[in-house]
């Protein structure tokens, strides 16, 4: 899977080096790109941003240096275009597995009070959002969406690992224990101990209704 991440603030995407997503790019599983959209500017001082039109506070993002930067790096539009944004579908899971399934990923991280409509309008495919909040920019969103489709990628991860996490079935995952067995005078649950699978699974299936119902209730109208 290629995924390139337009940005005017690339040096955000240090954490993607490190880790499981770090290692994943150093094998060749994954490739990420980072580019910055001031290197497409064609102006003296390589602006990006300009007042909005019709007034109001903040800068947008202007036209050119976005659509000049997404010709460059996807000429023929092979990946899938997507702007992070407040007001796009929220991310989910689902769609993890959905972008998961795309050979090549494209996404634009807007900044100040946005980006100006035409490059959504000429170059978008449609808009995400990670939650009903806004951020800074749309840099910690796309670093979500990298984080989140890679895991989904062949090699990435254990399909096994994959399988029993929060919301792979609707309901949150069920608590994990490690050695010690006792910690701070707390014992692990006995049924991890007994080496019975078939109650195992019974007890992990009943902590994942557990905490889902206490945590997430809408989870189970579903």
């Amino acid at each position: 899977m290629n995924i390139t991440v337009l940005t005017l603030f690339p040096e955000m995407f240090a954490p993607l080096k490190e880790s499981i997503i770090g290692r994943a790019v150093n094998s060749g599983k994954l490739n990420i790109k980072i580019v910055n959209i001031r290197d497409y500017a064609q102006n003296k001082h390589l602006k990006c941003d300009d007042y909005p039109f019709g007034g109001g506070a903040g800068m947008v993002m202007m036209p050119q240096p976005v659509g000049s930067a997404i010709d460059a790096v996807d000429p023929e539009h092979r990946a899938h275009r997507i702007f992070m944004s407040p007001r796009g579908r929220t991310f989910s899971q689902k769609i993890a597995v959905e972008l998961s399934a795309k050979q090549d990923i494209l996404l634009l991280c807007g900044h100040y009070e946005g980006v100006d409509q035409r490059v959504i309008d000429l170059y978008m495919d449609e808009e995400l959002s990670i939650g009903d909040y806004v951020l800074t920019g749309g840099e910690l969103p796309a670093m979500v969406v990298c984080d989140c489709v890679a895991r989904y990628v062949d090699g990435v991860i254990s399909g096994e690992s994959l399988k029993d996490e929060s919301f792979a079935s609707e309901l949150l995952e069920y608590p994990q224990y490690t050695r010690p067995a006792v910690y701070k005078g707390i014992s692990v649950p006995e049924v991890l101990l007994s080496g019975n699978h078939a109650e195992v699974d019974r007890w992990r299936a009943e902590q994942a209704l557990e905490i889902t119902r206490k945590n997430r209730p809408d989870l189970l109208k579903r």
